[in-house]
């Protein structure tokens, strides 16, 4: 059973340092045997903060496989909700442990990032250290953009075939990175590690043991490189606090005596979908039945329907159960839906930042009529629906093509196909992103290319109805400057002349 502590947002795993190596294994075991890839992240106070002004950011670390709680803010944090982490893992400590595990196992390790020269020097450390290890590859490309990394990388790693990749590029470069290119690599695990091979190589000292058990690394890693940290660290302060204290006091009626039992059951009402039905005051003590009956419905079918009507709180262990449930069925190939959501959960998901992540509908009938009908529904109040393939309509002189729930790299390519298609006829294309709730780089890179497509067709693309988060997503990479963007599907077609 996966168990998640959400903090500020952000799905953390309340494992041990054991049992993330174990978890560490099992993927690479799965990976081997099925194909499967897995992304990790070493997650610190900076991550959150970075996550709540970056959508990406933010919707990569809430879907990725294993969150490590690195940094005590954290751990303090979860303590101070009632829900203690088990305890602080370390990216800096996990990678030794980890070869040290893949010398025994035979597993390969590649390393990609870090100055040049750090990461062939970690390889030395740790293969003097461990004779048996397997060092796939290391490449310390030239610094660049997510977006304007060669194409070679990727190439270098899909023939070294490692088990483990280690990328070095630092947050939120590493993340995004992964979550471009991890099903072109196809790595059975790939982490992002930070400054972890500078450490291991000695370019960087780590604070003494005292220090880190007592959460006190942060200051020795400021008298370091104050000029660099200090602002860095201030703002970590300030703006973390300021969204835990937001979650906590959002989340604090949770002291009061729930109306009714805590229940859930499930009912599996076609070939495809199942109902969920949660009551009560879900909580650490009893959040593993939700946990377990929704895995059960999964094993039959891959939708899920949960009816949150009579649910009363739910606390952070919770809403992290609920999270790795929509991350099984999305794994699946289907979907979770939150039915009858009442106004106080949704506040505490708004707070979060996870109403987006989830599918919210008004009513259960909602979801199965989108399942039906195939296409993604946009109720007034909810998030839109079940991600489809774009479709395409052809009012006047524009070809206006709906985007996908989730742009990324699992849609990315379908959009390009589906925008070729179109551009042969008419060069004049309008992006619908009205049901989109994320965009990853990978679907500005495909952005990028059907816009080259058009141009040079002589025609033109333009985007229309994005949401703040996909406007956000745009400009961290500027491509506000490049790019056309409307705020409706009117306004995007009633400038043809004038351009």
């Amino acid at each position: 059973m996966r168990k998640l502590i959400v903090i500020s947002g952000i799905p953390i795993d309340d494992l041990n340092t054991e049992e993330t190596l174990d978890r560490l294994e099992d993927f690479v075991e799965v990976g081997r045997a099925t194909g499967k890839n897995h992304q990790v992240a070493t997650v610190n106070a900076d991550f959150v903060v970075k996550a709540m002004s970056d959508p990406e950011l933010r919707f990569l670390l809430q879907e990725s496989d294993l969150l490590m709680a690195d940094g005590m803010p954290l751990v303090w944090g979860a303590r101070f909700l009632g829900l203690p982490l088990e305890e602080r893992v370390a990216g800096s400590d996990i990678v030794p442990m980890l070869a040290e595990r893949a010398a025994k196992k035979g597993y390969s390790i590649y390393m990609l990032g870090a100055a040049p020269g750090i990461a062939q020097q970690a390889a030395v450390v740790l293969q003097e250290k461990l004779p048996n290890l397997v060092i796939a590859g290391i490449n310390s490309p030239p610094y660049s953009s997510v977006l304007e990394m060669s194409d070679e990388i990727v190439q270098d790693i899909r023939q070294a075939n490692p088990d483990i990749l280690l990328v070095a590029f630092g947050n939120p470069k590493q993340e995004k990175w992964i979550g471009m290119y991890r099903h072109q690599v196809n790595v059975p695990v790939m982490i992002g590690v930070g400054a972890t091979l500078d450490f291991i190589a000695g370019y960087r000292a780590r604070a003494p043991l005292w220090m880190q058990k007592s959460g006190l690394e942060w200051l020795f890693r400021l008298a370091q490189e104050p000029r660099r940290l200090w602002r860095r660290y201030v703002l970590d302060l300030v703006n973390f606090g300021y969204f835990f204290t937001r979650q906590w006091w959002t989340m604090r009626r949770g002291d009061q005596p729930a109306m009714v039992l805590p229940k859930a059951n499930s009912m599996i009402v076609d070939n495809e979908a199942a109902v969920l039905e949660l009551q009560g005051k879900i909580t650490v003590q009893n959040h593993e039945e939700i946990y377990h009956t929704g895995q059960e419905a999964l094993a039959e079918v891959p939708y899920l329907v949960v009816n949150m009507e009579n649910v009363a709180f739910l606390d952070s262990t919770a809403v992290g159960s609920l999270v790795a449930l929509a991350k099984d069925a999305r794994n699946q190939k289907g979907e979770m839906f939150l039915a009858h959501v009442p106004e106080n959960i949704k506040r505490t998901l708004d707070v979060l930042k996870l109403a987006s992540f989830f599918v919210i509908v008004p009513t259960i009938e909602t979801a199965f009529a989108a399942l039906r009908e195939e296409k993604v529904r946009i109720p007034e109040t909810a998030a839109p629906s079940v991600p489809t393939r774009p479709q395409a309509v052809s009012p006047a002189q524009w070809t206006v093509v709906k985007v996908t729930r989730r742009l990324d790299a699992n849609t990315a390519n379908d959009l390009i196909e589906q925008c070729e298609e179109h551009l042969w006829k008419n060069p004049f294309l309008i992006l619908d992103f009205a049901a989109t709730v994320f965009l990853a780089s990978a679907g500005l890179a495909a952005l990028a290319k059907i816009q080259r497509l058009a141009e040079e067709q002589n025609g033109k693309v333009r985007l229309a109805n994005c949401s703040e988060d996909v406007n956000r997503v745009i400009e961290i990479v500027r491509f506000d400057k490049v790019l056309s963007l409307y705020k409706d599907i009117d306004s995007a077609m009633g400038m043809l002349e004038s351009a």
